[in-house]
């Protein structure tokens, strides 16, 4: 399950966003991506940038700890030959996203 926390991104980082970002748009508000979590920092993804592997992020902690981050993207897959990307950041401090959506199989008979 996704954390709740959403955090308004302030005027000058969306300017400061858009000259950074690969696209003109950056929305004003983020969720954070992170599985549930109450306590640390919150990471919202605002876009790629132009770079390969890479994309910016929302990094909060509270109301007044906000900055914008350029992070690489997290390199581990799920399992199987169809595995899923994580969309998160390399050494991300929660489950994949992919983790949250795995089905369970029962090996009851």
């Amino acid at each position: 399950m996704r954390c709740t926390h959403w955090h308004q991104v302030l005027l000058d980082l969306v300017q400061e966003a858009r000259g950074r970002s690969a696209a003109e748009c950056v929305d004003r508000a983020v969720q954070c991506q992170l599985s549930a979590h109450d306590d640390g920092e919150h990471y919202g993804l605002l876009d790629d940038v132009g770079e390969y592997g890479t994309a910016l992020w929302l990094r909060w902690l509270g109301r007044a700890e906000v900055e914008l981050v350029v992070l690489p993207d997290c390199p581990v897959v799920a399992p199987g030959l169809d595995g899923e990307g994580c969309c998160l950041f390399a050494d991300h401090t929660e489950q994949h996203t992919w983790e949250d959506t795995l089905e369970v199989v029962s090996c009851t008979s």
